[in-house]
């Protein structure tokens, strides 16, 4: 990558290397300074978020970035250290070497929103109503979607996934079969974002929110719900599969309880 396809926001100007913050000798309240290795990183990711660097595309050397921002090596690398933390670049040694925007994988953007999520659950920012809101609005699509692109391997899987219900004993088994069969909705309806952002409210849901006491019977009616939207998904009928999810997803409702307001 060429030098000058990175500047800082201010060219000419380096980046002030200091904290600050508080109250000029005037009164006036002053703006507080984020720290310069902080103002380096934003900057680079904001390169990388508009497409000026691209996932493989090797950065400036230590150097080199000193002198565009005008600030430290030791800030630099500071810098570098943040967005390494967040997975954005990676670092190779050798004669090849060099620091690299990472290609950012599908599984690590869920199981980051899963984190994330499962700190912010059950408080008055992201509540299971909430969280269940989210999931109708992403998986009755879903279902519509998959009754339109599905193949034969994900009715496959979806037929496998219902019998595997039926046959398992324990509210953990039937659970995991009931997240699979949903997994492969979702997959059949070849939109990997809706995998991503749905799977980790699920999971969430799961590992938080379901409750303990759930009848045994009721995981037939789930069975039932199952067949009835692979039937549909099977027919290629769009609007009777999204329908069919729907229902079910608001038969679901009351498995799930925010244990953590509870008296």
């Amino acid at each position: 990558m060429a030098k000058d396809t990175i500047s800082a926001s201010t060219p000419g100007r380096g980046l002030v290397d200091r904290p600050g913050g508080g109250r000029g000798s005037d009164g006036l309240s002053v703006s507080r300074v984020r720290p310069a290795y902080q103002q380096v990183a934003d900057q680079l990711l904001d390169r990388i978020l508009d497409g000026s660097l691209a996932a493989g595309d090797r950065l400036p050397s230590e150097t080199e970035l000193s002198a565009i921002f005008g600030v430290s090596r030791s800030t630099v690398r500071e810098a570098l250290r943040v967005l390494t933390s967040r997975d954005l670049v990676e670092t190779a040694r050798g004669t090849t070497g060099g620091t690299f925007v990472r290609r950012v994988e599908l599984g690590q953007v869920s199981d980051y929103l899963e984190t994330s999520l499962g700190l912010m659950s059950g408080t008055d920012d992201v509540t299971v109503a909430h969280m269940l809101e989210a999931r109708e609005i992403l998986e009755v699509p879903a279902a519509r979607l998959a009754a339109e692109r599905r193949e034969a391997h994900h009715l496959e899987a979806m037929r496998e996934a219902v019998e595997r219900e039926k046959i398992s004993r324990g509210r953990g088994m039937r659970f995991k079969e009931h997240r699979n069969f949903h997994g492969v909705v979702l997959q059949s309806s070849s939109n990997a974002l809706l995998e991503i952002v749905t799977e980790p409210v699920f999971r969430v849901l799961q590992t938080k929110f379901l409750d303990p006491d759930v009848e045994p019977r009721f995981w037939d009616d789930v069975d039932h719900d199952h067949e009835e939207i692979l039937e549909a998904i099977a027919d290629r009928d769009p609007e009777r599969a999204a329908e069919a999810m729907r229902e079910h997803l608001v038969r679901l409702r009351g498995t799930y309880r925010d244990r953590t307001h509870t008296p």
